[in-house]
Order: structure tokens, then sequence, then C-alpha cells
């Protein structure tokens, strides 16, 4: 792996290829856990399912087979008890022992007793016992007349009106079910039919594990059948009891922890015997099965996971190609190289997007540096002129001292005025960088202006100023405010008059406004030359030759600055007056950082 692969995956969170390739496994890990839990969870749940199922299907076939056994021998006992001629006859006859007539009897009672269990391999004895001590039988093991005043003789005749169950333990061990014999309403002996216990022990033999046990109990809570293996863990007969108890309807399948370790408890009651099987399974040796497929998964979800994590790597490293070319490309840039290298990005997603707008980017960025240092060169050019052609003011101010202390040498007071208000007028345009000033100081500068100007037109121009109050005069204003607008009452109204003309300068307030009203007495203006006026040029063209700022101007500077409800309305009635009306805002303290410039 290259170095620069391998800093990005040393550093990921600064690397796009990084957090696609953390993204892809964190979901692909969060996918393969998320399954295999589920599988195995489903697979754990279908096996003690599974487990439930067969055992509870094995019980039940278990106790139809023993049913039909137990059916087959009532029905056997039936057939006993009604035979009159040979098994009622026989029992009730006087003859003794050791005599013909008893020797035919029993001949005769034990071919009828064979003939009903031949071919029954299930039956391994049947017989007949009399209470007066007669006892007949076929098949083993051998019966005597000591049957008589034992327990199961004394509970076949308490329960055997239809028939009775007992399990014989000893010698042999069987299920004896009998019947009892009565004649004219009396008990006179007992017919039995033992079920051999190999068949109950084939026929329960239905254990899903080795460990698993099988528990068969009679209506007293003794065991008919239980497993016989040598099992150390099985639990004790006091708690084979209580599930018995617990469960005495059928069940599906039930968890339940004996002793401290966990079985499955499936029960069945038999509706004929009423018996109970309960059978126990083992929690852990069910789910031995699940242990190895949790390992299998386990396996094949880190083979996966490996897989993803190879293809993971490739993918993310194909998707990021040309970000990281375009990452290049830029870092080309960033060094002040304008000529892009052949490394085209033929993508049409939106990584081939970017680089698009990325080259158009770069064209136009090197389009506007040429321009740049084309104004660059022209500005330097420019400067250089504006240098050379600089006076420095203090050079006219010191000219123009001159000429105003040679006016007075020669008594030309005309001359003195005119050089003194233009020093005036000068100091007041150069010496002061603020764009704004006192109205005192604005009107200052108008009266040295319209100095200057009467000698222009070679008659008296007067400048009237009224004044609501003196503290008006201290409000703040924008600097050649008033000029331009004295400059156009002179040149445009009281100019062309052959008489004397004034302009009066009228100052009030209104509602918290300065108004400031500019009123001359010349030939008035007409509609469109107010229009003209507004555009910034006079009737005849001629712009404002001082300050190089017309009425447009100072409008356009009102509103910029203070908003759409202040500004310049011009109003005139020819041949009598033309007034300009200024409307602003009313600053009494003026902020200011003025720059003057010392003579």
């Amino acid at each position: 792996m290259k170095l620069s692969t391998m800093q990005r995956w040393i550093s990921p969170k600064r690397s796009i290829q990084g957090k696609i390739f953390i993204a892809f496994i964190a979901v692909t890990l969060v996918s393969i856990i998320s399954i295999t839990v589920i599988v195995y969870m489903s697979m754990r749940e279908t096996i003690m399912q599974n487990a439930i199922t067969s055992v509870s299907d094995s019980i039940r076939q278990a106790d139809e087979s023993l049913n039909m056994m137990l059916e087959e021998i009532d029905r056997l006992n039936t057939v006993v008890v009604t035979n009159k001629n040979t098994v009622i006859d026989t029992l009730l006859s006087p003859n003794e022992e050791i005599s013909y007539e008893w020797f035919q009897e029993q001949k005769r009672i034990d071919e009828f007793l064979s003939s009903l269990i031949d071919y029954k391999a299930y039956i391994s004895r049947i017989a007949v016992v009399g209470l007066n001590g007669k006892v007949f039988f076929s098949g083993g093991p051998w019966l005597d007349r000591t049957i008589l005043g034992t327990r199961m003789m004394d509970y076949m005749l308490q329960n055997g009106s239809r028939h009775a169950y007992f399990k014989q333990t000893g010698v042999s061990d069987a299920i004896t079910i009998g019947r009892e014999i009565r004649y004219d309403r009396a008990p006179i002996g007992v017919v039995m039919v033992d079920l051999n216990y190999e068949f109950i022990q084939k026929t329960y033999d239905v254990r899903p594990t080795t460990d698993s046990m099988i528990y068969v109990l009679d209506k007293e809570d003794e065991f008919v059948y239980e497993t016989q293996a040598d099992l150390s863990f099985a639990p004790s007969y006091q708690e084979i009891k209580k599930i018995h108890q617990q469960f005495t309807t059928n069940g599906e399948g039930v968890r339940q922890y004996i002793d401290g370790k966990e079985y499955i408890v499936v029960s069945r009651q038999s509706d004929y015997t009423g018996w109970s099987t309960i059978a126990l399974i083992p929690m852990d040796s069910l789910l031995t099965e699940s242990v190895r497929l949790r390992k299998l998964l386990a396996e094949v979800s880190i083979i996966v996971f490996v897989v993803v994590l190879i293809v993971s790597l490739q993918v993310s490293s194909r998707i990021t190609l040309n970000i990281r070319k375009l990452k290049s490309l830029m870092m080309f840039v960033k060094d002040g190289n304008f000529t892009l290298p052949q490394k085209e990005i033929k993508s049409e997603d939106e990584t081939g997007q970017l680089y698009l707008v990325f080259i158009s980017m770069v064209e136009e960025l090197k389009r506007l540096l040429e321009g740049i240092h084309l104004s660059e060169k022209e500005k330097r050019e420019a400067e250089l002129t504006a240098l050379q052609a600089q006076i420095h003011p203090h050079f006219l101010y010191n000219s123009l001292n001159t000429i105003k202390y040679l006016a007075r040498l020669n008594g030309v007071p005309n001359i003195e005025e005119v050089s003194g208000s233009l020093i005036e007028l000068m100091r007041s345009v150069l010496g002061n960088s603020s764009e704004f000033l006192t109205l005192r100081e604005e009107l200052a500068y108008v009266e040295h202006y319209v100095s200057i100007m009467k000698y222009r037109y070679m008659k008296p121009i007067r400048l009237i100023t009224e004044i609501e109050d003196d503290a008006l005069l201290d409000c703040r204003v924008l600097k050649l405010m008033l000029q331009p607008l004295v400059e156009n009452a002179i040149i445009h109204g009281i100019g062309p008059l052959e008489q004397d003309g004034f302009v009066l300068i009228r100052v009030y307030e209104d509602a918290n406004h300065l108004n400031i009203d500019v009123v001359d007495n010349g030939k008035g203006i007409t509609e469109e030359q107010q229009e003209y006026l507004l555009e910034g040029t006079g009737t005849n063209g001629e712009t404002s030759r001082f300050s190089g700022m017309g009425v447009r101007n100072v409008h356009e500077r009102i509103v910029r600055t203070y908003g759409d409800s202040y500004g310049v309305h011009l109003c005139s009635e020819p041949g009598l007056y033309t007034k300009a009306e200024i409307r602003l805002p009313k600053l009494e303290k003026s902020i200011r950082n003025t720059k003057r410039e010392v003579i």
C-alpha cells in the first residue's frame, strides 16, 4: 500500500475515502451481526419448537398405541367374565384338585385362555383367579393361590368393576389389567392380563436427546414408566410429583428450572387411562446443535466481513479517485499555476460537474488576474501623471496670499477681497476631509463663494440668510450641500437678469426635521428645466463649475445618506422666482473626525 493511502487510513476523519470505508464497514458489521443474531435466535427457537412438537407427537402416538393394546385387553377381559360355560361354571364347580373332573375343567379353561392370547406378543400372561382358591393361567410367570390376599388382588377387587391397572414389580415388571368376575351379583374371582413391560418401554422410548427423561404416572402418582438411564442429575420423585400436579392437562411445552437446571417440560394426559406422561428435555443438550450453528455462523460472518473489508477498500478508492484528482488540480492552482495539466475527469456525476465548474472558475480567475495586472499598470501610469501635475496646496495658499498682499499694497480692494474669499474657500474644501460639517460652516463657505461670483457678473448679488433658531446652526449637514444650489440660482436665475438679484437661504425646523430653502428672484425655470437640473445639467448643458456636483448629485447624496423620505425638491414660477427645498433630519450633535490642514 502506498504512503498516501496509509496516511488516509491513519487519519480517516480527514479523508472522504476513509469516511466511506468506515461507513461501509459499520453498515456491513451491523448488518452481519443483526442477521447472525436473528438467524441464530430463529434457528434456536426452531430447534426448541421442533423438539417440543416431536416429543408431543411421539407421546401422543405412544399413548394411542398403549390405548389400543389396553382396549384389546379390555375386550379379552370382557370375553372371559361373560363366558359362563368355561369360566364361571369352572370357578363354581365343586370339583377338587387331583381329580379327573378337575383335570378336565382345567384343560378346558387353559385351552380357552391360550386361544385368547395366541399371536398377541404384548401379553405375557392371562389368569383367572377364583376367590375359592382356584387359579388358572396361560403364559408366565407361574401363578398360584398365594396371589390371594396380596395388594394387587385387593386392588383388583376394589377397582375392577370395569377395569383396573396395576404395575407389578419384583420378579418381572408388568402392567396388570384386571376385572372382577361376578355371578349372581357377587364377586367370585378376577381375570388378570399382564401387559409385557418391554412393549411399554419401547413405546415410550421417544427421547429427543440421550439425557432427556420420560415419566408416566397413574392417577395415584405412582410411576407406570420412567426412564431407566443412569442419570445422576435426574429430578427426584418429589420434583416429578410436583410437576405432575402443575401440568394436569396437555401442554405444548414450558421452560422451567428444576434443581437449578433449565428444562423444557412437555406433558400429556391420557383420556382412556387417566395416566400422565411427562417429558423433561434439558436445554443444554437440546441446544447443542444451536451451539455448533452459532460457531458456523460466526465463522461465516468473519469470512464475509473480511471479504467486505477488501471490497469496501477497493470501492471507496474507486469512488474517491476523481475527488483525489480534483484535489491535486486545486493544489496545483493554489501554487499559482493556471495552466492545468492533462488530468481530465470524464465522469458525469457530481465530481465531473465540479471539475467543469472548477475549470471554468480557473479560466475566469486567470482572466480577472490579467485584468488586474492591466489595471494596476494603468493605475501606476495615472498616479505618475497625477504626481507630475500635482501642485501642493501650500504652494496655492502662499501664492494667493502673495496676490492678496500685493492688491493691498496697490490699493485694489476688489482683488484683495476675491483673493481672501478664494483662500477661505479652498481652505474649507481642501483642508477639511470630513463628509459632514455644521450648518454654520456650510453657510460661511457659501458666503465666500458668493463674494467671488459677484465679481464675475460685475453686479451686486445679495445673500440673505434667515435662521429661525441660532441653535440650528450647530446641526450637522452634508458638506458642499448648499453651494451647488446657490451656484444654480446665480448662474441660471440671477445671472441673465439686468437688474440686481438676491439669494435667500431660510433655515427652519419642522417636526424634528431640518428644512433649508434656497430662493432666488431670477427668471425662473420650466418643468423641463427642473428635470434637467435634477439630472445634473443646466438648461444649456452647463455643469456646476466649481464643485463638479449638480442639483441631482446633492439630491442623491441626501437620499443615499438619510433615506427616500429626504432630498431636494424644486419649484419655480417663470419670471418670478425659483426655490430649492432641502429636507434633512435634525442632527444637533455633530460627531466628526475632521482632519484640517494647517497652513
